[in-house]
């Protein structure tokens, strides 16, 4: 039996908690198992930021918005909320024009290519070659930038098929500039550590849940989490 929004045939887990809605600092946990086992934790905690004004319930595997029974915030397109839940790991974006040490879909970035997070779109929330479609966005993010961040840009399914517009767009696990930097609703950690995860990680065995604290205890047995201490 199916223990809450994770599929048993799961194998891989990222847990990324924070200690409160509004707080921008968490740390990222791995876990594995065999399908349908306990999970048990891989390698050291990560300290990881996340959008300036914490988290805030996204569109996932876990459902739209808060589940049933639990309130806070609701990640909303700008808000610089994180959106919390349970979602979808990849496929990953990089500037490297082969594919890295990674069993995940890569797709190298190339100056073309546009995140689109203008909600009056219709493609909104899709990563798109401006060479292949017509523009009608008047905002969108290059995944080819001149910076490091999206060197190693892992997408988070958040709000997919299909999009709700407004509800937020275009989230990753990047590259950070520094402990103390914010993001604006993404998920962001060293180089080092992010290189590992992205070598680590199997094509459609892994999930992302991420939570304040509060709720990743009020859910842990609802949903057969890990402890996070």
């Amino acid at each position: 039996m199916v223990a809450g929004p994770i599929s048993e045939e799961k194998t891989q887990l990222v847990t990324v908690v924070s200690d409160g809605w509004d707080g921008f600092r968490a740390s990222l946990r791995r876990y594995e198992r065999l399908p349908g086992r306990s999970w048990t934790e891989v390698g050291a905690p990560i300290d990881v930021v996340l959008g300036h004004a914490g988290y805030g319930w996204g569109r996932g595997l876990h459902g739209r918005d808060a589940p049933d029974g639990r309130s806070g915030p609701v990640k909303r397109e700008g808000d610089g909320r994180s959106p919390a839940g349970v979602f979808e790991l990849g496929p990953m974006y990089g500037y490297e024009s082969s594919p890295p040490k990674t069993s995940l879909a890569y797709v190298p970035a190339t100056s073309s290519l546009r995140c689109v997070d203008d909600p009056a779109s219709l493609h909104y929330n899709r990563i798109v070659s401006t060479s292949d479609q017509a523009t009608d966005w008047n905002s969108a993010e290059h995944m080819l930038r001149s910076d490091d961040l999206y060197e190693i840009a892992i997408l988070v399914g958040h709000n997919a098929a299909p999009p709700v517009p407004g509800a937020g767009s275009c989230i990753f696990v990047h590259v950070w500039e520094g402990p103390e930097v914010a993001v604006r609703g993404c998920t962001a950690m060293a180089k080092a550590p992010l290189r590992a995860l992205s070598n680590w990680l199997e094509r459609n065995a892994g999930v992302l849940v991420a939570l304040p604290r509060s709720e990743y205890e009020a859910l842990r047995e609802a949903w057969d989490l890990p402890a996070h201490d």
